[in-house]
């Protein structure tokens, strides 16, 4: 896989419109890029904390996130609602090596960026989705979420919210499955990049397995293509291999 790997996304039926929250991020900002060059894709929604109306929204803003999901509904159905957020570590919160460093306002803070705020950006899109075609919504969440696969601990607060994360679009795939059943809700395993989120844990990570951000979005949009409705509810990794919850 190379940063300039060709992308289909023929399974998709075009013209696409696609709808990216956090596309002031590095990965969220390759997917808008990405899909905005497809010429299989007319529109590209770009939102985030930075955007100007209606494109802006806060995580812990319900209304910002219904205006967002409002003005991309008013030209018709979404093709592909990404929701590429997320947050490991900021000023007030890091990784805990230790449960000795459990502290509620750092698992609110987790909670409430990785879980809940794409919870309501699903309460919000996943109606909006096409039904006469095959759909999307799709969130980044993380291997270091699931819960078969720890076996390192620590990191528990990120750890916590991705699997709960992954537990609400396990059960919003249920759902969705009943009204939609030619839409998929999926989770995404970007894989380590080169991002704000991973910068100060990189030093271990062997070169060829740090990605750019491209390199990374166009993976997982290939992944994206490949998926059809029996593959709902899951977490995916960027090589599109199943990732136990």
């Amino acid at each position: 896989m190379t940063d300039d790997s060709p992308l289909a996304l023929a399974s998709f039926r075009a013209p696409l419109r696609a709808l990216v929250f956090g596309a002031s991020g590095g990965i969220g900002g390759a997917f808008a890029d990405l899909l905005a060059a497809h010429d299989r894709v007319a529109a590209v929604y770009a939102a985030s904390r930075t955007a100007t109306p209606p494109w802006n929204f806060s995580l812990e803003d319900e209304a910002s996130i219904a205006a967002v999901a409002a003005a991309a509904a008013a030209a018709g159905p979404l093709d592909l609602v990404i929701v590429a957020t997320g947050m490991l570590h900021d000023e007030h919160l890091q990784p805990e090596k230790t449960w000795r460093s459990l502290d509620a306002a750092a698992l609110s803070r987790a909670f409430a960026v990785n879980t809940t705020g794409p919870a309501l950006i699903a309460k919000h899109t996943l109606g909006l989705l096409r039904r006469d075609a095959k759909s999307v919504f799709a969130c980044l969440s993380a291997r270091v979420g699931s819960i078969e696969d720890n076996r390192l601990g620590g990191w528990h607060a990120y750890r916590a919210s991705k699997a709960a994360l992954n537990m609400l679009v396990r059960s919003c795939a249920v759902e969705l499955r009943q009204r939609n059943a030619g839409a998929l809700c999926v989770a995404l395993h970007p894989g380590t990049v080169d991002t704000r989120l991973s910068k100060p844990f990189q030093s271990g990570v062997e070169p060829a397995k740090l990605f750019t951000p491209r390199r990374s979005a166009s993976a997982l949009l290939g992944v994206l293509d490949r998926l059809t409705p029996a593959d709902s509810g899951r977490l995916w990794a960027w090589d599109g291999q199943p990732i136990p919850f």
